[in-house]
């Protein structure tokens, strides 16, 4: 037993320390200062390319934060275990502090101190009542306050005092602040159970498919949590009609809208039959729980391939914006080869057409070198190099969307053919008679789908724990005792005190109203100051006959 009392004594004080409130406000504040490097730093859930790019920038410095899981910080080892244990802290925290609060309310005021004149707030007066009509007037005057009455059996004996007491909904909204915390926490951690998030790329014109979310296949990058298989997506469809983009005279986008339909009824083949929607930033689509977000744009070259015999390949494909305020843009497109052309595969393999490249929409030359200056799409022009070869589309490999594999061109596989400058409706040709053409470009949207059944109690426990705050911060917890004698002048005197346990700006008004109106009622005579009495810190002017005995 000697052994095992200090491990007991440790676990009970290491107990003690982690449910205290200041524990509670420092995890608290830990947990702010741990989210701020997910703000500041890519992570990985959200756009593992941004990372690795990051990481490859800044060499040592971004492999060390990412040994240190800065580009991880939700699902970090670290942040879960302040997480927990703020959880764990506000459990140990409110639950004693509940029950006291039931047992408070349970129990009576506490009984009048025995000098009335210590208190913070004190007046006395006399008057031709009877001790019992007295202390019934100042009862009355109580309404809305707990009181308790002792007729004899208090502090003082052969007095009456009256002990009141009111503001118990500070501790009230202080305990609610709390659990509405505690339960924000929760869902916020049932959330990442239950959401399910997917971004779609979707070309802005008339002639691009519907989207429709009944599948995770159906997104570029699809995320969930642990218990979503999905397999129960809300069902709706998608049809974007249009993007625009407002923009300052500077360049700068001052807004970005979308005309979009959509339908719950994923069998409805008729998109003109669907809901008009008008997409725009901070205003997303609502289908019950899931909302649809727009969250970038871009622009999609279209380039048609005209190969020897005579056929045609046409595609549009996003390209990247590399500049974010002229929005040039850089990408590939791939493009195979009609299958009767070469009836050897391994000759097709070498006949595919790769074109890479930049994208402005309103181009800007330097000799040959093309930028953009403006954002909006008013003059497009394409600078491309075209290679021939294996472009890698039936390698059966992860293929980038937006750069080609550097390895097949330093092995020879693929051979650049042509390097251009291309307005729209221009083409150049292949030594073996093949054309490409560059058609224009069209805008597309980035949406992001999301459903998270919890966001609703999240909203409801952030109102809880404003309501909670709001009502702690306004409401004052105190005190009023009344003893009610008869003085060696054989008269009825009153004596009041007045406590606040956080003593701020209007509690000492209310208690001088409840004085003056007791006064008014009973028709009193003022104690005057008797060297007994305690100076008043209103000032001891003998004329002004109620700011004596007054503090």
């Amino acid at each position: 037993m000697p052994r095992i009392a200090p491990v007991t004594a440790f676990m009970r004080n290491s107990w003690r320390t982690l449910t205290a409130m200041r524990t509670a406000l420092i995890l608290l504040f830990l947990l702010a200062v741990a989210a701020i490097p997910g703000a500041l730093l890519p992570q990985r859930s959200l756009n593992q390319g941004n990372v690795n790019q990051y990481i490859a920038d800044n060499g040592w410095l971004g492999e060390f934060f990412d040994k240190l899981q800065l580009f991880d910080v939700f699902s970090s080892w670290w942040f879960t275990a302040v997480y927990v244990l703020l959880f764990i802290s506000l459990v140990g925290c409110l639950t004693p502090r509940s029950i006291d609060l039931v047992k408070q309310l349970k129990a009576p005021p506490p009984l009048a101190p025995r000098n009335l004149a210590r208190l913070p707030h004190h007046a006395a007066y006399r008057t031709t009542a009877t001790p019992e009509q007295a202390a019934d007037q100042v009862q009355k005057s109580l309404k809305g306050w707990r009181v308790r009455r002792n007729n004899g059996d208090g502090r003082v004996s052969g007095s009456i005092e009256l002990s009141a007491e009111r503001g118990y909904a500070r501790e009230v909204g202080n305990i609610v602040f709390h659990f509405g915390l505690l339960f924000l926490l929760i869902a916020f951690a049932a959330g990442k159970f239950v959401y399910a998030e997917g971004m779609r790329v979707i070309i802005a014109n008339e002639e691009a498919p519907a989207f429709c979310n009944t599948t995770p296949s159906a997104y570029d990058s699809f995320r969930a949590g642990l218990l979503v298989d999905g397999t129960d997506l809300a069902p709706f469809c998608i049809k974007v009609e249009d993007f625009r983009t407002d923009y300052l005279p500077n360049g700068q986008a001052e807004m970005f809208t979308s005309n979009i339909r959509f339908s719950e009824e994923v069998t409805t083949t008729d998109p003109d039959t669907w809901e008009p929607y008008t997409l725009q930033v901070n205003h997303p689509l609502r289908i019950g729980g899931t909302r649809v977000y727009l969250q970038g744009h871009g622009f999609a070259p279209t380039f048609t391939v005209t190969f020897p015999n005579g056929e045609t390949r046409t595609d549009t494909v996003q390209w990247q914006p590399t500049d974010l305020l002229t929005f040039l843009s850089s990408g590939i497109m791939r493009f195979d080869p009609p299958a009767g052309m070469y009836p050897d595969i391994g000759d097709r393999l070498e006949q595919q057409i790769a074109i890479q490249g930049l994208f402005a929409p309103t181009a800007s030359f330097d000799g040959n070198i093309l930028s953009s200056r403006f954002p909006r799409m008013d003059d497009p022009a394409v600078a491309i190099d075209v290679y021939q070869g294996n472009a890698g589309l039936d390698n059966g490999g992860a293929q980038s969307i937006f750069s080609l594999d550097p390895d097949l061109m330093e092995s020879g596989a693929l051979e650049r053919r042509a390097r251009v400058n291309l307005m729209p409706g221009e083409s150049t040709t292949l030594p073996d008679g093949t054309e490409v053409r560059f058609d224009g470009a069209d805008e597309f949207i980035n949406i992001q789908v999301s459903e998270d059944p919890t966001q609703i109690w999240v909203g409801v426990f952030a109102a809880v724990m404003v309501g909670g705050l709001v009502l702690s911060l306004m409401v004052r917890r105190r005190r009023i005792w009344a003893r009610v004698i008869v003085d060696g002048a054989q008269a009825t005197r009153v004596d009041l005190g007045g406590l606040a346990k956080t003593d701020r700006s209007g509690w000492g008004r209310e208690f001088d109203d409840l004085r003056d109106r007791l006064a008014t009622i009973a028709t009193a005579t003022p104690v005057l100051p008797e060297p007994s009495d305690t100076a008043s810190s209103r000032g001891a002017d003998p004329d002004a006959s109620w700011k004596d005995n007054i503090r």
